[in-house]
């Protein structure tokens, strides 16, 4: 399976001033961890979450990017400027940016090109509302996110996105799926990309399940085959529950 990535989503929290400090005890937690940590900040994080990451094991990822390379988006920032800072992941279409900023399956498809292009890994969100789950169409729900957000994607550079499965219920609800029901949609996600793709295009594709994954229940969660990380909301806030998380991951 894919590589197992633990990345923290920080949404709207952390000031600038505390980052580096913050960054720095979570390069401590995690000493020795054998999977991909990553800490996904605000934009106006960034510069001193590099600054405190740089020579460690520690990656630092932003939360969204604009798909053109300049021009009149006021408020926007690109790839480019990403990439300059030392970002080297970026969430790219989470369920809240769905929701209150009018990202679609089509600009989710156009951010992982520019990421990619730019050499930057696209976190790529899926996940079904609970009316979805309860009207039993999760799966194909999800398959439509699927497929366009790869479109054009070639089976090369397929290989290099992450693919966060979060289902929105769950999203800090302090609900959680189930470790069979997270895993069940995994798989049906990994079986997605096999069909878009290959087997061996699938099996290399990192699939992290989100959606309130804590440190108490990681464990199972991560135990199950198609589940390759987490994509970590609140519990990416404390160093201790993050290590936690990351350790689970061995």
């Amino acid at each position: 399976m894919g590589k197992y990535i633990i990345a923290g989503n920080w949404k709207m929290n952390k000031l600038p001033s505390e980052t580096y400090d913050f960054v720095k005890e979570v390069v401590e937690a995690t000493k020795g961890a054998s999977c991909e940590v990553v800490c996904c900040t605000p934009y106006v994080c960034l510069a001193p979450a590099v600054e405190a990451a740089k020579g460690t094991h520690v990656k630092i990822g932003a939360e969204n990017l604009h798909f053109e390379d300049k021009g009149a988006f006021t408020g926007e920032v690109s790839a480019d400027m990403l990439a300059d800072l030392g970002v080297q992941y970026v969430i790219i279409g989470h369920s809240e940016r769905r929701e209150y900023n009018n990202e679609t399956d089509e600009t989710v498809n156009l951010k992982a090109k520019k990421a990619l292009s730019k050499g930057i890994i696209p976190i790529v969100c899926c996940g079904e509302s609970l009316e979805q789950r309860e009207a039993g169409i999760t799966l194909d729900w999800i398959a439509i996110q699927i497929k366009k957000a790869f479109a054009g994607i070639s089976a090369e550079d397929a290989a290099k996105v992450v693919v966060a499965y979060e289902p929105i219920w769950a999203i800090g609800t302090g609900k959680t799926a189930s470790d069979d029901q997270a895993e069940e949609v995994c798989s049906g996600i990994r079986k997605i990309l096999a069909g878009l793709y290959d087997e061996k295009t699938a099996a290399a594709i990192t699939i992290q399940y989100g959606g309130s994954m804590n440190a108490g229940n990681c464990a199972g969660l991560l135990a199950k085959p198609n589940i390759d990380g987490g994509l970590i909301g609140g519990a990416s806030l404390k160093a201790p529950d993050f290590a936690t998380i990351t350790k689970a991951a061995e």
